[in-house]
């Protein structure tokens, strides 16, 4: 198994190299082929490659001539043919509100198993899940007993990406002491991704969204939303009724709710300290008041 995961990395990373030069063969053949269409002469930069990339334009058809894919489109180019499995662990040592906090958030994906963190390295967890074909890692930090942030590791080569949390309030909290907590329904939740406009805003809901499994029913009334609001994505959970038709709507919130703020992501899992830096926030990036990462 070890072998097999050295060389399923080893060709992830051969192709990862790849993307700069199928990149720029693609735009040298997209000048070319716009040349032709309009009419003009050929760029000078490309006239000793003219006959060749005409060869390989000529070759080609509506799939072999397509933009190339990058590392994002290969993380994912599997996602929606199995449902996820998630492994969902804490830090070392968890104080009792962050066991029940970590207690919510399995109840939030489905088909998520929790694990006692115990004396366990990352390397050995990673290892661990990748053998037994879990698709995410889902780890929950905490600081004076308060939640504070989120990781989520994609499997098998990532990406990692890191969340602070802020505001988490639990679903007991959410209800108030005297009044009973709603169950928590197993079907499989409708998604609500709002204002994720940017690139890496998409790739940050591709991220999110990927946790939950596809297919969920029309008539569910399970519904999650992430909303952006000034970088800050709301998490809430919700389920609705309609008593009086379809033109009644009821919601009742389920919980548990908190805000997550994008830090990092980095190209690997989280047990790899060498992995390239995709996306990391740095400092006085929030002074420009206007600026939007998400």
């Amino acid at each position: 198994m070890l072998k097999r995961n050295t060389r399923l990395r080893r060709e992830f990373l051969y192709r990862k190299g790849l993307e700069g030069k199928e990149r720029e063969r693609y735009e040298k053949k997209r000048k070319v082929r716009a040349a032709l269409a309009e009419g003009k002469p050929i760029p000078t930069e490309l006239r000793e490659e003219e006959g060749a990339l005409r060869r390989e334009i000529t070759l080609e058809d509506h799939r072999t001539g397509a933009a190339p894919t990058t590392h994002v489109d290969d993380e994912y180019a599997h996602a929606g043919e199995r449902e996820p499995k998630i492994l969902l662990t804490t830090s070392r040592d968890p104080s009792t509100k962050l066991a029940q906090f970590a207690k919510e958030m399995k109840l939030v994906f489905p088909n998520a198993q929790r694990m006692n963190r115990g004396s366990q390295v990352m390397s050995q967890i990673v290892d661990a899940s990748r053998n037994h074909d879990f698709t995410d890692i889902v780890l929950v930090h905490e600081h004076r007993g308060e939640p504070d942030g989120l990781v989520i590791c994609h499997l098998p080569f990532g990406p990692t990406a890191y969340f602070g949390v802020v505001n988490a309030v639990s679903r007991h909290d959410i209800r108030g002491g005297g009044q009973a907590l709603p169950n928590v329904k197993e079907e499989y939740p409708h998604l609500v991704m709002d204002n994720f406009t940017t690139p890496l805003g998409k790739r940050t809901a591709d991220i999110l969204r990927y946790l939950f499994p596809p297919g969920a029913k029309e008539d569910a009334k399970r519904v999650m939303t992430f909303a952006n609001r000034r970088d800050y994505i709301s998490f809430r959970h919700y389920t609705y009724a309609q008593p009086r038709g379809a033109d009644s709507v009821e919601l009742s919130e389920v919980g548990p709710r908190f805000e997550l703020k994008l830090y990092q992501i980095k190209l690997g899992t989280m047990d790899q300290q060498e992995a390239d830096t995709e996306y990391v926030l740095r400092s006085f990036s929030n002074t420009a008041k206007k600026r939007r990462m998400l």
